[in-house]
């Protein structure tokens, strides 16, 4: 007797779909971190031009690089805010992803369970086929005896 599981080719369909959650997670994961670095990036910028202004106000700055720092900082605001707009929006796909993944993974393992529990069952009717076999062959050895 072979073991046949009936819903196999449901659990490949769930297994490929999991994996498939898995890269769409990967993916999402590594779009945050890219994105996350850039905005850290940003804010080191912005924390070293303060710096750099401080420096420079102490010992003397003219009208023209006030200006010019102005600006930058400005721009370098702007950008930053971007940033941190397109962070939450990774960090929100991500989550997205974490969570089908999640669910993807509790299929699979409710079809695991259920060819486990399908697998015990069919041990089950062989051992009891089994047994039915040597009692017909012991029945069949002591009629033969007598």
């Amino acid at each position: 007797m072979i073991y046949q599981y009936k819903f196999e080719k449901i659990l490949t369909i769930k297994e490929k779909e999991k994996s498939d959650a898995r890269t769409a997670y990967n993916e999402a994961l590594k779009n945050f971190e890219q994105v996350a670095e850039k905005l850290y990036k940003l804010l080191k910028k912005k924390e070293e031009l303060l710096d750099y202004q401080q420096v420079k106000l102490t010992s003397g700055l003219s009208v023209q690089e006030i200006r010019h720092n102005q600006l930058f900082m400005g721009n370098l605001e702007r950008l930053i805010e971007q940033c941190q707009k397109d962070v939450i929006e990774a960090r929100y796909r991500m989550n997205l992803q974490q969570e089908r993944l999640k669910e993807k993974n509790i299929e699979v393992k409710k079809y695991e369970k259920i060819k486990e529990k399908d697998f015990q069952k069919f041990l089950e009717v062989v051992k009891e086929a089994e047994n039915k076999q040597m009692d017909e062959i012991s029945i069949q050895q002591f009629l033969s005896k007598g």
